[in-house]
């Protein structure tokens, strides 16, 4: 892993999902999107954390494996099909398998990213919207921020 920085926020994320787990499913509706304009309940918000960490980490292995020096196209936007599909049918799954689905994705991913090699880290992918994107911009972005501005939503329907 490129340094114990990566390591204590994927603890803390950890953490974060085990916490807002156990205070169960507000009520309300998150702030639009702003892109989308898009309202969520509790449970679409877990349903897509619980959907997405093991999503973006198979598009990660699969920029490693195929980088050749050139970057290597991945990724999805917000009106991907799949995503919707998947948000709607998890949003009637319970809190505790929504939960147990993201901390094990993310499991997955802290011990993938434990056994990636110095040339690993240095793959770039290239996503439609966004450009060229190193391994560790990648994590960041679509994995540890993603999964923080959506404690941040859930947090917003507490009070």
């Amino acid at each position: 892993m490129t340094g114990s920085d990566l390591e204590q926020r994927l603890a803390l994320i950890e953490r974060g999902l085990e916490e807002h787990a156990a205070g169960g499913l507000a009520p309300g509706l998150t702030e639009p999107d702003p892109d989308t304009d898009e309202r969520w309940v509790a449970a679409q918000v877990w349903a897509h954390m619980a959907e997405f960490v093991g999503y973006w980490h198979a598009q990660l292995a699969a920029v490693i494996a195929a980088y050749d020096g050139e970057p290597v196209p991945f990724g999805r936007v917000k009106s991907d099909e799949g995503r919707i599909a998947a948000i709607e049918a998890g949003r009637r799954e319970s809190l505790a398998a929504l939960e147990a689905r993201a901390a094990d994705s993310v499991r997955s991913l802290r011990r993938y990213l434990a056994g990636l090699s110095p040339t690993d880290w240095q793959a770039v992918g290239r996503h439609q919207t966004i450009g060229e994107m190193n391994v560790r911009a990648i994590v960041d972005r679509f994995i540890l921020n993603h999964l923080d501005e959506h404690f941040a939503q859930l947090d917003s329907l507490d009070g």
